[in-house]
């Protein structure tokens, strides 16, 4: 059998053998690839939030209202807003991907298009949630 010295030889003998993030340009498609796994992430963190409101309302009063003192807070608003964001993002970068799974939408404009759907489906979305939560008091 024949070894094999993995560190010999010329440098270019030792780049990686698949392109790395360094090669590539950032496009808006891979951009909203990488929210969107950091939205999923966030997403767990909301969860949390989420159970810690619905243990503290089954808990009795002086439980659900220190909860409700941390989300009525201006932090405890923005988490919430940015929880609503996620969820939204996420849920339309979900629908992205099923519609590439069904083999649309893979060529480049409509690719494009997707992307800067999903952000600003995103975005207008929580807004609108937030306006009518906000229209309501």
């Amino acid at each position: 059998m024949t070894e094999v010295e993995f560190n010999s030889g010329r440098p270019e003998g030792r780049r990686p053998l698949s392109p790395h993030l360094q090669i590539y340009r950032p496009t808006l498609t891979m951009m909203m690839s990488i929210v969107h796994r950091i939205t999923g992430v966030a997403l767990y963190v909301g969860t949390l939030l989420l159970a810690w409101f619905l243990i503290a309302a089954s808990s009795g009063p002086e439980a659900f209202a220190s909860v409700s003192s941390v989300f009525n807070s201006f932090i405890g608003k923005l988490i919430l807003f940015g929880f609503s964001w996620a969820l939204f993002h996420h849920l339309l970068g979900g629908v992205r991907h099923i519609i590439w799974d069904a083999g649309y939408g893979l060529d480049h404009p409509q690719r494009e298009w997707l992307a800067k759907g999903t952000l600003i489906g995103g975005v207008a979305l929580t807004l609108l949630v937030w306006i009518c939560v906000f229209s309501q008091l």
